[in-house]
């Protein structure tokens, strides 16, 4: 078992948009929708690792990474390998932009980018990571940034 830690960014825009990528499984298997980020490199800060991967991963330089929302750890297999994953969600503003995927190991795995409208999120008919997307964007959007964390969501496939 592989333990790893990663940084997500919700990416949301004033028009009530949020950025995801759909990629599929190294595997195969259906397509599924997650937010860009990915795993801390030594003792990175999440800011740090938010910062270098959203440029690796959509070409994303000027922005300020905004508070955490959500934690999630998630077990999974992928590549052959199975993972435990702690993740944290953590909210940046942005103008739209068209993303520009600049790491090789991920555009193996990349189908396509989109802008999903918010209220589109609960009627989406592909998976959506993390499962509750629409609730967090929803309660965010509504009451700001949670005082203090929900605990931690579980999630084994």
């Amino acid at each position: 078992m592989i333990h790893r830690r990663a940084v997500r960014a919700l990416i949301i825009t004033g028009e009530r948009e949020v950025l995801l990528m759909r990629i599929r499984s190294p595997h195969g298997g259906d397509c599924f929708w997650i937010a860009p980020g990915g795993g801390v490199e030594g003792d990175e800060t999440a800011e740090a690792t938010l910062q270098r991967e959203l440029a690796e991963e959509l070409g994303l330089i000027d922005f300020e990474p905004g508070p955490a929302l959500w934690r999630r750890h998630h077990t999974f297999n992928w590549g052959g390998r199975r993972i435990s994953q702690k993740e944290e969600y953590r909210i940046v503003h942005a103008d739209r932009f068209t993303p520009v995927m600049a790491d090789e190991a991920e555009a193996r795995v990349l189908d396509c980018f989109r802008w999903w409208s918010i209220a589109d999120l609960p009627g989406a008919s592909e998976r959506l990571t993390p499962l509750s997307l629409a609730d967090i964007l929803e309660r965010y959007l509504c009451n700001g940034a949670p005082s203090e964390l929900p605990d931690e969501e579980v999630l084994i496939d």
